[in-house]
């Protein structure tokens, strides 16, 4: 996927955006008799495909997990799964063992602790508290990876679903070479209509939602794959499960 650099955030907040949109659809809505049970009908059509897609089966909290961390794979991501009270350390781990010295987090949040804390003495969190303008070359030549934690995910694409703020903006997994993303699996969906769905867009969608499956990767003109042009070179997930879904580690 084209990744781009953070932008001034919009001087409307999300709420009176979602407001205005909401008045300006439904006086659209008022203004065309009939349209309304129209719409209704195209939202039936649509729902009902995407539900005979599913089976009780395909659309368990484990097969979604299964699925997601497959195609999250075939993308060249790497994936490894642990429990709520165990991805810390294991991660710490990895990152140390990878030679990771800094990484860029939000270290306010709950999974943001848990990882400043499991981090070794030769790996540093960095805390994205400055305007860019202030520390670009600071971020740019000397953190290694970003951390972030996912908002949901959908399976059958291997697709995180992150929601940037201002602690942990657009950049955190944009420039670092290495992208490290935490999803609880209780936070997938089976696809991005389900998504849309659960987690209610129509009432509210988030202004800035970045979806990311794999590596940042381009082709040039001779059709010759290459990773880390536009972006992180590298993307690791997490998945957070519980104890009775843990697989083992990858």
């Amino acid at each position: 996927m084209t990744r781009t650099p953070d932008t001034a955030p919009p001087s409307t907040s999300a709420s009176e955006s979602n407001r205005a949109r909401a008045r300006i659809l439904g006086r659209l809505r008022d203004n065309a008799p009939g349209s309304a049970g129209a719409v209704g009908a195209i939202d039936s059509r649509i729902d009902m495909h995407y539900a005979s897609r599913r089976t009780n089966e395909s659309d368990s909290q484990p097969a979604r997990v299964d699925q997601f961390q497959r195609m999250l794979e075939a993308s060249h991501a790497d994936v490894f799964r642990a429990s709520a009270d165990a991805w810390s350390a294991e991660l710490a781990r990895r990152l140390a063992a990878a030679g990771v010295r800094r990484v860029l987090f939000d270290t306010a949040c709950p999974e943001g602790s848990a990882l400043a804390r499991a981090l070794p003495d030769t790996v540093a969190a960095q805390s994205y508290e400055l305007p860019i303008e202030a520390w670009k070359d600071l971020l740019f030549d000397t953190i290694d990876a970003g951390f972030t934690v996912v908002r949901s995910g959908i399976a059958s694409t291997g697709t995180l679903i992150i929601e940037p703020d201002a602690r942990s903006p657009r950049t955190v997994s944009l420039v670092p070479p290495l992208h490290v993303a935490l999803i609880h699996a209780n936070t997938l969906h089976a696809d991005l209509h389900a998504a849309a769905a659960n987690e209610r867009w129509r009432d509210g969608m988030p202004t800035n939602l970045v979806l990311v499956s794999g590596p940042s990767k381009t082709s040039d003109i001779q059709q010759t794959l290459a990773y880390g042009a536009h972006g992180p070179r590298a993307l690791w997930v997490v998945i957070v499960t519980d104890e009775s879904e843990q697989s083992p580690t990858a």
